[in-house]
């Protein structure tokens, strides 16, 4: 048996990281390392999500994200046509209204939504709410991509919303199998 010898070297944090590891785009069935806030951020009008891993490094089986949700921030009401998606609390209180029943996540719970059911969620809560979020099949990420906002500056606040950027959530949605519902 032979010995796979890796070189390790250290990355712009100062940690040390195998080179088997980097941040990149592997072909499917191998490993990827992003680390911590190294991949692509955005704002949406109530929310910031940070990709983890992309479907693009998952052969299109799944994304995972972490989302940070400001005290008031959240989604209006929407369902996805494609896609479930899992929840896991990590910090704060998210409030998710989903097929006409209302749950609250605190840190370390979990929650699934299949595909096809009006949802949405709300921190209730008075800090920062972070969760991570799988959703599978993977593609939705091209949606934040498209519609929101770079969050070029890691900002801890969500850019003001405009006409002109819920015009452009509620044309780029149908793409990605997205019914963005208006509120009530």
């Amino acid at each position: 048996m032979t010995e796979q010898i890796i070189d390790v070297q250290a990355n712009p944090s100062g940690e040390t990281v195998s080179e088997d590891f980097r941040p990149t785009t592997q072909p499917v069935g191998q490993p990827n390392y992003m680390p911590a806030g190294a991949g692509p951020a955005y704002w949406g009008p109530g929310d910031r999500i940070a990709f983890l891993i992309t479907g693009e490094q998952t052969g299109g089986a799944f994304f995972m994200a972490e989302v940070s949700v400001p005290p008031g921030g959240g989604t209006q009401p929407h369902i996805h046509r494609r896609e479930e998606e899992t929840f896991y609390v990590q910090q704060g209180t998210i409030t998710i209204e989903v097929g006409g029943k209302t749950l609250i996540a605190s840190p370390g719970d979990s929650v699934h939504l299949p595909r096809g059911v009006v949802h949405c969620f709300r921190n209730t809560g008075n800090v920062d709410a972070k969760f991570l979020a799988l959703i599978t099949p993977a593609g939705l990420e091209g949606f934040f991509a498209e519609a929101f906002v770079p969050a070029v500056d890691r900002s801890p606040s969500p850019p003001p919303v405009s006409e002109a950027w819920l015009a452009r959530l509620f044309a780029v949605a149908p793409k990605y199998g997205l019914e963005l519902l208006r509120p009530a």
